[in-house]
């Protein structure tokens, strides 16, 4: 097991895992949508697939909408980030 941060809540994880199966595995509606930043810098979605989460990285979840960047809880809640 590691301990990850996803959008600011930790979460206990099974390792190997790409950024692709930590998306399905938190349920991430309109994952298409979303854009991934891991330790503050942002991944190419092509890049999903092949990028592996590693223990204590912190992931974010964003997608756009009206020009406003949000952040998706995996709890599928939305906030504002700064």
């Amino acid at each position: 097991m590691a301990t990850i941060k996803v959008n600011g809540e930790s979460q206990e994880v099974v390792l190997p895992m790409t950024v692709e199966e930590l998306i399905k595995n938190n349920n991430v509606e309109n994952p298409e949508l979303v854009s991934v930043q891991v330790n503050e810098e942002f991944l190419d979605r092509n890049d999903y697939a092949r990028r592996q989460v590693k223990d204590g990285d912190e992931v974010d979840f964003l997608f756009s909408l009206k020009s406003a960047t949000y952040r998706v809880s995996w709890e599928f809640t939305c906030k504002t980030t700064k």
